[in-house]
């Protein structure tokens, strides 16, 4: 029986002797590998502003800090998403306001965002999930249109382009996360670009404690000042050590996955039963995703898929506003989010990373053929 992770990260000897060596220096934060890492993601994206930080939700909690977020205030975010999205909001005193998602995508669309637009909304987050690009065209002809602050979920699109231009680039900040089972990894850790210096100068001051100037600036050790209330959001350097590493070869790796997303596509779209988005080139495929038709059990296939040596996952099964914290805190029912309830039931993501072949697409995509054929005629 063959066995195919769900997410095995691609960490090559260079970047673990790049990391030993930050270790072995004694400098292991504020070093020269996170500026190294925030340029290099710069290029990477075409944002001509970012810094490092400890994980996403940290990044996207100081994009909500530099929005202006606090009580009162009302955030749309989408139903479908990883918790993070929600909490990051929630972090401000502001509110969470869910909004159903696209049946096929996940992603939030400009109808359901509108649904919930109030005089006491602020400000958007698209997520763009799975690394499938949200609508952002038209996403930001809302946000101007209602005068909202509109802040990018990038945790899933190190790699996604939205008309060209890369995810993060719309608004006010996008915040990336290098979580283990993302394109590329830190162990934990992310980063967060901008247009806008000063946001991302504030953030890089709030990220560590809101001291006004850094240890390698200063020119008498221990000498600074704390202008405003802030947070321990810092990546180490051996983390951004083993980021430098995977940033200079993810242009190819990024190449495989769509390669794979392609594989999987061509394979399953006309299979009875299975639906999964139009193939894109501007989809960075941290997963893909496949939707199947009510009369489909998607446990009794995952349960095969596993049986047969294949990790997958489900992304994500439970809606964040029917999670008893948001259910309880704002009265949410299956109702409101009827696509969101269907995907979390009916969605499956299978592996596309780097190191699964075309020989094990083709197992996985049988596997899921034969098993509705089986189903479908009584086995």
């Amino acid at each position: 029986m063959r066995e195919i992770l769900f997410s095995a990260p691609d960490i090559t000897d260079n970047e673990i002797a790049a990391v030993e060596k930050v270790i072995r220096s004694g400098w292991l934060a504020h070093g020269k590998y996170s500026n190294k890492l925030e340029a290099l993601f710069c290029e990477f994206t075409g944002a001509p502003y970012a810094t490092t930080v400890s994980n996403c939700t940290a990044g996207l909690h100081l994009s909500c800090l530099a929005a202006g977020f606090g009580p009162g205030d009302e955030v749309i975010v989408p139903a479908q998403t990883h918790t993070a999205t929600a909490h990051a909001v929630e972090y401000t005193g502001a509110k969470a306001v869910f909004a159903d998602v696209d049946p096929l995508t996940a992603n939030m669309t400009v109808t359901e965002m509108k649904k919930r637009c109030t005089a006491a909304t602020k400000g958007v987050i698209p997520v763009h999930m799975a690394g499938y690009p949200c609508d952002m065209p038209a996403i930001t002809s809302l946000c101007k249109e209602k005068r909202l602050v509109l802040i990018e979920d990038c945790a899933h699109a190190i790699g996604t382009l939205c008309n060209g231009l890369h995810a993060g680039n719309y608004g006010l900040s996008g915040s990336f996360s290098f979580y283990p089972t993302k394109q590329i990894t830190t162990g934990e850790g992310g980063v967060v670009i901008s247009n806008d210096e000063n946001i991302i100068g504030n953030m890089k001051s709030l990220k560590a404690f809101g001291i006004d100037i850094s240890p390698e600036m200063r020119f008498r050790p221990g000498v600074y000042d704390v202008q405003g209330l802030g947070y321990n959001y810092r990546m180490t350097d051996f983390q951004a050590a083993l980021g430098v590493g995977q940033m200079e070869r993810y242009r190819v790796n990024l190449g495989v996955r769509k390669l794979n997303g392609k594989r999987y596509t061509e394979r399953l779209t006309s299979v009875d039963g299975v639906r999964c988005p139009e193939y894109s080139e501007e989809n960075s495929y941290f997963l893909f995703q496949v939707v199947f038709d009510e009369y489909i059990n998607r446990d009794r296939i995952l349960r095969k898929l596993r049986d047969k040596g294949v990790g997958v996952s489900i992304h994500y099964a439970t809606p964040v506003p029917l999670m008893t914290y948001y259910r309880r805190k704002y009265g949410c029912t299956e109702e409101e989010f009827p696509n969101a309830v269907r995907y979390g039931h009916q969605s499956l993501s299978l592996p596309v990373h780097g190191k699964i072949t075309e020989s094990d697409i083709d197992y996985i995509c049988s596997t899921i053929q034969d098993n509705i054929q089986e189903k479908l005629h009584g086995g």
